[in-house]
């Protein structure tokens, strides 16, 4: 091959390695702004706010909790007086026959006559109240505590939403500040191998230099590609956990520096079990099963209710005179039922009841023993993301000097491009290093903060 054809076969490689720098700085920045600047920025805070009102799962606890207070009204109606109405009506194909006695013939054989009336309709108006039912009783106790079930398992969904939302967050605001990052090693890497390109054109080094050049630059393009590749995806993720419409679009709002300053978290804190909404449930639990076995226990006692009821019979052999006399007649009374013999299932019932509190009691004990475990695993990755974090910072900071003087003793043609190559190497290896130790040590606060129950 002839130096002609070669340094042709470089331009056309050089023009080529800038337009796929063009195509995917371009193609970076559209992902990155997927939306107009007409589309709302939602900081983190918001897009947890959104979620906590427009998640599907927010949205069921919420009925759940009308659910819960619903059953309580309904099983809690029978405190109130109850009113029924009842209407017999009843028409003899066969009037009954009863025998009286002879007036005529004291001594004879008595007569037989047809007793009753053909048409009869005698509407019942009853009404109830009851003044003791255990039934009744056990509902009034445990009202508060299914309320408070539900209201528990919609602070443990809110929970959940603000860490998927927020470790969701990260994720995202993490691929786009690499995006940036690569943006900015492929603008180096660029620049580096028009430097070699021109360096191997004026004879100064060989072609080694600047096809080293060109295999960095073609990494960073690919790496840079596959974050760009990875946004959509993530966004589609974090709008799934807020409950955001998938056809809208929005862009992630956030500040470095604060967020620099959220990794700040007081690991003297003590844990408190008490905090923990899994543990807070667990006694709801216990309250309600402990409810039932105290129902069981005085189910013997008598259910005692009051009644009165209203008669106002009709009655004619003619249907069509049957409104015309009315012969009322009415009650009043009190009801008392109590059991005597059950076969033992109130026993029984009571046993089986205290059984399932001695297996909640388990329960508690084994949720102290994972919150433990969670909390200490979740204490040693949030101090080890911290460190690491400290030191990538200081990485940064190094690795930056070293790649500019390097830079300029390559251009001054004291070092070799493999010098080069490493301390950008290093350089790229840093900055995305320090980014996810952001990301990693943000996401490990919000798990050790809800091993201690501290998410609210």
């Amino acid at each position: 091959m002839t130096a002609t054809h070669t340094q042709k076969s470089i331009r056309i490689n050089a023009f080529f390695l800038a337009i796929g720098f063009l195509f995917i700085s371009v193609l970076g920045n559209a992902q990155t702004n997927t939306v107009p600047d007409t589309t709302q920025y939602l900081t983190l805070d918001q897009c947890i706010a959104f979620a906590l009102q427009n998640q599907p799962t927010m949205k069921q606890s919420s009925i759940n909790i009308n659910i819960a207070k619903t059953t309580n009204a309904i099983n809690e109606a029978g405190l109130l007086p109850q009113v029924n109405l009842a209407i017999d009506a009843q028409h003899y194909l066969q009037q009954p026959t009863t025998f009286i006695s002879d007036s005529a013939n004291p001594g004879g054989p008595p007569i037989a006559e047809k007793t009753g009336v053909v048409n009869t309709i005698i509407p019942q108006l009853s009404l109830s109240q009851n003044i003791y039912n255990p039934e009744l009783s056990y509902a009034v106790k445990t009202a508060s505590l299914y309320v408070k079930q539900a209201e528990l398992n919609a602070d443990s969904t809110k929970i959940n939403v603000i860490t998927t939302v927020s470790q969701a967050f990260y994720s995202l605001l993490l691929t786009l500040q690499q995006i940036g990052v690569l943006q900015e090693d492929t603008a180096r890497l660029t620049k580096n191998y028009n430097d070699s390109y021109h360096q191997y054109v004026g004879g100064i080094v060989d072609q080694t230099d600047y096809k080293e050049a060109a295999i960095s630059l073609n990494n960073s393009i690919a790496q840079l590609k596959q974050a760009v590749n990875n946004v959509s995806p993530q966004y589609a993720t974090l709008k799934q956990l807020m409950g955001f419409p998938q056809t809208k679009q929005f862009n992630v709002s956030f500040d470095t520096a604060q967020m620099v300053k959220d990794i700040a978290f007081d690991t003297t804190q003590q844990l408190k079990y008490e905090q923990r909404i899994e543990f807070q449930q667990v006694l709801n639990s216990k309250k309600l099963q402990q409810a039932l076995t105290n129902y069981y226990r005085h189910a013997f006692l008598p259910t005692i209710s009051a009644y009165a009821d209203y008669y106002p019979e009709f009655e004619s052999n003619k249907l069509s005179n049957v409104f015309t006399n009315v012969y009322p007649y009415s009650t009043i009374g009190i009801s008392l039922t109590m059991p005597i013999f059950t076969g033992f299932s109130r026993l029984n019932n009571v046993k089986k009841s205290q059984y399932q509190e001695q297996l909640i009691s388990l329960d508690q004990d084994n949720l102290e023993s994972t919150i433990f475990t969670e909390y200490a695993t979740a204490l040693a990755n949030y101090k080890s993301n911290l460190t690491n974090f400290y030191f990538l910072r200081e990485n940064v900071s190094m690795a930056k000097d070293v790649y500019k003087v390097v830079s300029l003793q390559y251009l001054q043609g004291t070092v070799a491009y493999l010098n080069v190559i490493t301390a950008e190497s290093n350089l790229i290896t840093a900055e995305i290093g320090y980014q996810n130790a952001i990301s990693q040590v943000l996401s490990s606060k919000i798990d050790l903060e809800k091993a201690m129950g501290i998410i609210r």
